[in-house]
């Protein structure tokens, strides 16, 4: 088991009780989202859909890669990658 760091966005920092970051023990970033929902109820509804994949508007990073290039939830951290990002996808256009 690795030490992760999860970087929390604004928009889920109510369920984490204001922490932009939370750090948990996991060898996967399935195993890491999940110590996060243990830890903060309600985070990980926003994250994950009802099949455990990651929720269409939402982009996890390891590190600077996006975990769908990966290996998804079942990406294996190494120690050399340990900063887990959970970003919202950002809407935009021209007004």
């Amino acid at each position: 088991m690795n030490q992760v760091t999860i970087r929390i966005p604004t928009p889920l920092r109510s369920h984490t009780g204001g922490l932009d970051e939370v750090v948990v023990e996991a060898s996967t970033v399935r195993e890491a989202l999940d110590a996060l929902g243990r830890r903060h109820q309600g985070v990980l509804e926003q994250v994950l859909d009802q099949h455990g994949k990651v929720r269409r508007f939402i982009n996890v990073y390891l590190g600077d890669r996006n975990i769908s290039a990966l290996a998804g939830v079942e990406t294996p951290l190494h120690e050399s990658n340990l900063v887990i990002s959970i970003v919202p996808a950002v809407a935009g256009g021209r007004g």
